[in-house]
């Protein structure tokens, strides 16, 4: 295994969370009005020779109530589908997880398909250590995230309900 590049420096910029939304919502716009054709496949970093199927995640802020749409990269494990909280290796969570965590049922939808309903978990110490591994085949640039910050980057499952 490849050791883990060198974080970034100007990846603590607040520039760059501002990059991640305005992308998102490009991502989204166009992923919606193409049920999944344009946006479903992440061609970025690690994702740029190997690309990786990314979904739509809605869920609701937890203190606005507010709906939102994320597209994150997932990982199909049978009937259930895998997410991380990765954030690209910034040092907080992203919103999304702690929306997660205080409103768990939420929705997805994948290339081609409806919406699909879901719960949210985070993976357990012995699941995350049986997908991490997983997660990083299929997208490589998961284990240099990891290296470049101090909080262990939660892992998500989420069920069908």
């Amino acid at each position: 295994m490849p050791l883990p590049a060198e974080k970034p420096a100007q990846l603590d910029s607040p520039w760059v969370a501002k990059l991640i939304k305005w992308g998102a919502r490009a991502q989204v716009w166009a992923f919606r009005r193409t049920n999944g054709r344009i946006g479903s496949r992440w061609r970025i970093g690690a994702g740029f020779r190997k690309p990786v199927p990314t979904l739509l995640l809605d869920h609701v802020g937890r203190k606005s109530g507010r709906p939102f749409t994320t597209p994150l990269l997932y990982l199909a494990d049978g009937e259930r589908l895998v997410i991380v909280a990765s954030q690209g290796g910034l040092p907080k969570n992203p919103q999304w997880y702690a929306n997660l965590l205080a409103q768990p049922d939420v929705s997805v939808q994948l290339r081609g398909e409806g919406v699909r309903r879901v719960r949210a978990r985070t993976a357990g110490p012995e699941e995350r250590a049986e997908l991490w591994p997983r997660l990083v085949d299929l997208y490589a640039d998961f284990e240099n995230y990891r290296s470049w910050t101090d909080r262990e980057i939660p892992v998500v499952v989420l069920d069908p309900r």
